[in-house]
């Protein structure tokens, strides 16, 4: 799809924070039943949440926090990008600090991976 301009609207950064939002949305959208799943173990059947709660130290897990941690971030910095969008005047360098968010999202959820481990 063409901008009216004549530029690819999918190579601007703000395209991929877009659709990492949308990601992160659904991605988080997913998690949460297993979620709650596992909150329901923790009333019903204490004895088989401990043994599920043993399988968090494998490094799978580890690995699906830091995916958790990072669909958090991204989608927590997409919602300020947005409300930013909704309610301020854009910027060209306010539109590099948005693709910077994006990153940052990234960096935070590098952080708890390495002090995961």
């Amino acid at each position: 799809m063409k901008a009216a301009r004549g530029i690819n609207s999918r190579a601007h950064p703000l395209w991929l924070a877009y659709i990492l939002h949308r990601v992160s949305g659904l991605g988080l959208a997913l998690f949460l039943p297993l979620h709650f799943w596992v909150l329901a173990m923790a009333m019903t059947d204490p004895a088989r949440l401990d043994g599920f709660l043993n399988l968090t130290d494998t490094g799978i897990v580890k690995l699906a926090e830091f995916g958790l941690v990072f669909l958090l971030a991204v989608h927590m910095f997409g919602g300020l990008r947005l409300m930013a969008l909704e309610w301020l005047p854009w910027t060209p360098s306010q539109k590099t600090l948005a693709a910077c968010a994006t990153a940052a999202s990234f960096g935070v959820a590098v952080l708890f991976f390495l002090k995961a481990i």
